[in-house]
């Protein structure tokens, strides 16, 4: 049973648990690096490395775009960033200062669909697997031109999404109609809990995002009082989907771990929960060709409103940032675990006596907190 505690005369409380509450157990046969495999596949797409960078514009540009998945992950590009707003992208994000008021102005200008187009096209002649975020408020009228242009995922992502939004607005996003109507997978989050999680597989989607995307300079506990506890959220996902695969009679849904992600053990302890992969924001941001230019921020720093997430400095004036290689796949010389993830999730997985990400789920976990 959940351990619930009382919290006041009638009202009680679930326990949570954070990342960094939890350890891996090694409990089998170790491992070879060479039987490990970290490969993923969601649809018909197959990676090497279980990666999804983030659609942060300080991350995801059409050249990291390239270089994420030369390196074996999936980059996601926001749909309704600089690069759809502004044909030189690139000089905006070079005279962004740490203010959220700078990015609020420069995210100020409107979605230009035609260069939503375009990007989508640049990055299939590139022959990457294409794939576009975009929020739950603008799917209805971004959707289309990203699906003409060929996109090969859609990502439907906000701080929280539910499977049909209660609203004033004249077409509110129905995301089972929606993703019945696209013939594309449709990646959708975030959720935190064991109800919104099945509740999202049950539209159809071929992933659901576990968290929001909180980092060092996430405000969104401060702001609206939400906050997820990653090691719980997952496992209660990975419930719902043991539970959807039995009403399904086997249809299987991704979990996509986002937030609270830093290093190599962390992305360990989240496949172990049950995460099928992890989407990374400001691990990624650090490196040397991330187009933030050493700074992070999510889609919430540029609300118009009510922004949720700071700027932050993850790499700025370093003048030997680590390349995008050494951080995903190392070699490093960095004993942080900050670097080379994937390589420390490799070694994880051998330690605890498991060859796939799929078997390395079932690890056995242990509070340390």
């Amino acid at each position: 049973m959940p351990e619930t505690v009382e919290i006041g005369l009638g009202r009680s409380a679930r326990r949570g648990y954070h990342l960094d509450e939890i350890a891996l157990v090694p409990t089998r046969r170790t491992r070879g690096a060479s039987v490990v495999s970290t490969a993923w596949q969601i649809d018909a797409h197959a990676f090497e490395l279980p990666l999804v960078a983030a659609p942060s514009d300080a991350v995801v540009s059409p050249d990291s775009a390239r270089e994420v998945q030369r390196l074996g992950g999936l980059a996601v590009l926001d749909g309704e960033g600089v690069w759809t707003r502004y044909e030189d992208a690139g000089s905006v994000l070079a005279d962004l200062t740490g203010d959220c008021s700078d990015l609020q102005a420069a995210y100020a200008a409107p979605v230009q669909p035609q260069l939503l187009r375009r990007r989508i096209v640049e990055l299939r002649e590139a022959g990457l697997v294409v794939a576009v975020r975009l929020s739950p408020q603008h799917t209805v009228e971004l959707a289309p031109p990203a699906l003409a242009a060929g996109v090969d995922l859609l990502v439907v992502q906000g701080t929280v999404v539910s499977a049909e939004h209660v609203g004033t607005t004249a077409s509110p996003l129905n995301l089972k109609t929606f993703t019945a109507e696209v013939d594309v997978p449709v990646i959708v989050g975030g959720c935190a809990n064991y109800q919104t999680a099945l509740h999202l597989m049950r539209t159809g989607a071929a992933g659901v995002i576990v968290g929001y995307g909180a980092h060092v300079g996430s405000t969104t506990p401060d702001v609206l009082g939400i906050d997820v506890p990653m090691a719980t959220a997952i496992i209660d996902a990975a419930a719902a989907r043991r539970d959807y695969l039995d009403e399904t009679g086997g249809r299987y849904v991704h979990l996509i771990a986002y937030g609270d992600l830093v290093t190599g053990g962390d992305i360990a302890k989240a496949i172990a929960c049950g995460a099928d992969a992890v989407m990374l924001g400001g691990a990624l941001a650090a490196a040397a060709q991330a187009p933030g230019r050493g700074r992070y921020w999510d889609s919430t720093a540029a609300h118009p409103r009510l922004p949720r997430s700071a700027i932050v400095d993850v790499a700025v004036d370093e003048p030997d940032s680590a390349s995008l290689t050494e951080i995903l796949t190392g070699p490093t010389a960095d004993p942080s675990g900050r670097r080379n993830l994937f390589g420390a999730v490799r070694r994880a997985m051998g330690k605890c006596g498991y060859s796939s990400v799929k078997e390395f789920q079932k690890a056995e976990l242990i509070l340390i907190r």
